[in-house]
């Protein structure tokens, strides 16, 4: 269990983090999933942990959400969505495997065009709506097949196929705006 933690914990706060936009409410999100699992289900075989773990990530950011709304008729919101740069930690899906190759033989003017690629790429991704950054996030950054994300978001597999191919589409469109062909 505390393998399959270790190994999730940066993608599930990535992905909590993209829904809410908000760090410490994603790292409170993420703890609380972890928690649940734990609690719940760590007699369970590791085979069925990571389906077991994004269903209650993702019914941890629905709470979420519905709490900030009840709040929200109580009290004024709160503006500040999103936090500042903070690079103590990096996501291992912000970087690019390098091939052996070109072990760090990249220019800095090629380091800096990547970065700013992937920052564009997140930016992208923030603004796409909740279901299809979901989506999208499930399929392409978790590497979950149709049927899983599908069982995760409580909708149908073609909806999760219209919500990838719409968020691939916002997406494309948003990077050729930038004049960016990949």
């Amino acid at each position: 269990m505390a393998d399959f933690l270790a190994e999730v914990e940066r993608r599930a706060f990535k992905q909590a983090l993209f829904a809410v936009r908000d760090e410490s409410h994603a790292l409170d999100i993420v703890q609380d999933a972890m928690l649940r699992l734990a609690e719940k289900y760590a007699g369970r075989p590791s085979g069925e942990l990571p389906l077991l773990f994004q269903r209650i990530l993702q019914n941890a950011i629905r709470d979420f959400f519905r709490r900030q709304k009840v709040r929200s008729l109580w009290t004024t919101p709160v503006s500040s969505l999103l936090s500042g740069d903070d690079a103590e930690e990096r996501d291992p899906l912000e970087t690019l495997e390098v091939e052996s190759n070109s072990a760090s033989s990249l220019q800095p003017a090629a380091q800096l065009e990547r970065a700013q690629l992937f920052a564009f790429i997140e930016k992208a991704l923030e603004n796409l709506p909740h279901r299809q950054r979901q989506a999208f996030l499930l399929r392409y950054w978790e590497e979950m097949d149709v049927a899983e994300a599908a069982k995760i978001m409580g909708c149908s597999e073609g909806s999760v196929k219209t919500h990838c191919s719409r968020a691939t589409h916002a997406l494309a469109l948003a990077l050729r705006k930038q004049g960016i062909k990949l």
